[in-house]
């Protein structure tokens, strides 16, 4: 929907109050730290597709004989050939001329509607790609709990990251849209009941909500990398055994946080040749860490690695591991994650469609030509790591 002189009219001012007041979480802890540096971002894609090649098996030919007996059969490293297609994600914005014109200058307005609006888009796009990081890829937001017919309103396991005002179809997996291009008219995050515009629809539990139009095209995030089955960038763990990360998890039931289960799966990737540089959590599992670090320790003290980036340490006898929190992180969930192992492809940064040189297009269609303006952003991407093994991820712990 385009922004019109009346949704502007908090901007538009009587009396200069100075700069508008942020009221959003702009944090994007894990996709900063992810492209912390150029080593872990590459703009080296040919085609559609990345395709490198990863070791996944020893030579066999090796073994110790007798004198005079036959020596083993010669034998060759084993390699796969990753292929990791693009993402194309977008993000656009449209104003009328007049509330262009009526917020162009510092006397009219508390900020001008047009650097306004862009700015918020590009912190828009970044933040929802921090949420994607830690997906699937299916593009899914939120997941249903509740069984019903005839309704409007669903409960979600976790509803955080849903806003109201988001236009969202409700989709029974792998691929049936329950309810299209609904938008979101009410979120109760205590309860997490969530609240569609529109006709009613049939719920089901395990049912996920996702942006209109995003399903399946979102980028390969943690939940798909991080687990001990599924094929990953044309890669099947069946033929490949070690195409598989370590996971523990408990069937959906809450369990304590523990140091001894962080350091046993520490020790699980460390026996598979791998080393973790960063454990991604949720608030409340930095809560929770906090907490049993203060039952064991006198001080807890929260340090500052490399990059900037704060968090409290996992000591190990290979060094110390930032444990960071990410508001965006899943609930119950540690990720023990090998940057280096990580590459962000893409090729080229968030950028305007102007290929015809314009940035700014004219609103038009069947009726006619509109005094509104729209303009959109795009970044061609995806999520790749040539190692597989080198993550693992802990499920179903309890936060405080």
């Amino acid at each position: 929907m385009a922004a019109t002189l009346a949704s502007i009219t908090p901007y538009l001012k009587e009396v200069y109050q100075g700069r508008i007041r942020e009221q959003l979480n702009t944090e994007t802890v894990t996709l900063k730290r992810i492209m912390r540096s150029s080593a872990g971002v590459t703009t080296e894609i040919g085609g559609k597709y990345v395709t490198f090649p990863v070791h996944t098996r020893r030579n066999s030919g090796i073994g110790s004989r007798q004198e005079m007996a036959p020596l083993p059969t010669p034998g060759q490293q084993g390699y796969a050939a990753a292929r990791v297609g693009l993402k194309y994600a977008y993000g656009g914005i449209q104003l009328t001329g007049q509330a262009i014109a009526l917020s162009d200058t510092d006397t009219k307005a508390f900020a001008k509607v047009l650097d306004q609006e862009i700015d918020g888009l590009k912190n828009d796009l970044l933040k929802d790609m921090n949420r994607q990081i830690y997906g699937d890829g299916s593009g899914a937001i939120a997941t249903t709990t509740t069984v019903a017919a005839g309704t409007n309103t669903f409960t979600a396991v976790d509803a955080r990251l849903l806003q109201i005002g988001e236009v969202v179809d409700l989709v029974t997996l792998p691929s049936t849209v329950v309810a299209a291009a609904r938008t979101i008219t009410a979120i109760n995050l205590s309860t997490g009941a969530v609240t569609l515009s529109g006709a009613t629809f049939t719920t089901a539990s395990g049912q996920i909500l996702v942006r209109n139009g995003s399903l399946g095209n979102e980028i390969t995030g943690f939940n798909a990398i991080v687990a001990a089955s599924g094929t990953l960038y044309n890669i099947d763990p069946t033929v490949e055994p070690e195409w598989t990360a370590e996971v523990d998890s408990n069937g959906g039931v809450g369990r304590a946080l523990t140091e001894g289960r962080m350091i046993t799966m520490a020790d699980r990737i460390r026996v598979r040749g791998g080393s973790t540089s960063v454990i991604f959590q949720s608030l409340g599992l930095r809560r929770a860490y906090f907490n049993l670090l203060s039952q064991q320790r006198s001080v807890v003290n929260s340090q500052e690695f490399t990059g900037g980036f704060t968090g409290l340490a996992f000591t190990t006898d290979k060094g110390e591991i930032p444990v960071v929190a990410d508001p965006d992180a899943p609930l119950g969930t540690q990720w023990f994650i090998n940057e280096d192992a990580l590459t962000f492809y893409r090729d080229e940064e968030w950028h305007w469609l102007d290929r015809d040189g314009a940035m700014w297009k004219q609103v038009r269609d069947s009726s006619g030509d509109y005094d509104a303006w729209y303009a959109r952003m795009a970044e061609y991407h995806e999520l790749g790591t040539e190692r597989r093994n080198t993550h693992g991820v802990i499920r179903d712990l309890t936060e405080a």
